[in-house]
């Protein structure tokens, strides 16, 4: 189940109704799912769109999404690096981002139009949607692992567009820990 963290008010919520509630005033969506489908985290993409096609259909419907794959990223995948700089920078897209986890873990800070910057740690089960137009980032955890479902309104995906605001230097990606803190100053803890 995700944490939110209200760095600001130093407040961190676990409750998944508390957690869904609080999002909701910053118009972020999260639902918790249960893994009910005898599918492996690592079965083949076709495989896991096809045990999760009812809700996926239903998410469809919900939000005019037209297409979903499957993102696998670990810390094997090439180009880690240069993936990962174009998502940890602020940005807001044209449409929706959403992601269901199926595996691994992610944090999303994002900055609401009223209010002080929220940090998600989604995991495995955690659907998340941003609206479009929602400055946020996004960060892997220590493990530098996620895999979700992704969902798009628009074939061709989103971009980002990027604000230059320089909002995420003032937070770490809290779910790294003093692991990520050693690798970013180059020192073992």
């Amino acid at each position: 189940m995700a944490l939110v963290r209200i760095l600001e008010e130093d407040r961190t919520l676990s409750d998944s109704q508390a957690i869904a509630e609080y999002l909701k005033t910053c118009g972020i969506d999260y639902e918790q799912w249960l893994l009910g489908y005898p599918v492996a985290a690592d079965a083949p993409a076709e495989e896991i769109l096809s045990a999760y096609s009812r809700e996926i259909g239903e998410l469809k419907a919900r939000g005019g999404y037209v297409t979903a794959d499957v993102i696998d990223v670990g810390p094997e995948t090439p180009g880690l690096e240069a993936m990962l700089a174009k998502f940890n920078r602020e940005h807001w897209h044209n449409e929706d981002e959403v992601r269901f986890v199926i595996s691994g873990h992610g944090m999303f800070h994002i900055s609401p139009k009223v209010g002080p910057v929220v940090a998600i740690e989604v995991e495995v089960g955690d659907l998340i949607r941003v609206p479009y137009g929602t400055r946020h980032w996004f960060n892997l955890s220590a493990d530098r692992r996620i895999r979700a479902i992704r969902l798009f309104q628009d074939i061709a995906g989103w971009m980002p567009h990027y604000t230059d605001s320089g909002a995420e230097k003032n937070f770490l990606p809290v779910c790294f820990g003093v692991t990520h803190l050693a690798h970013v100053v180059g020192t073992e803890l």
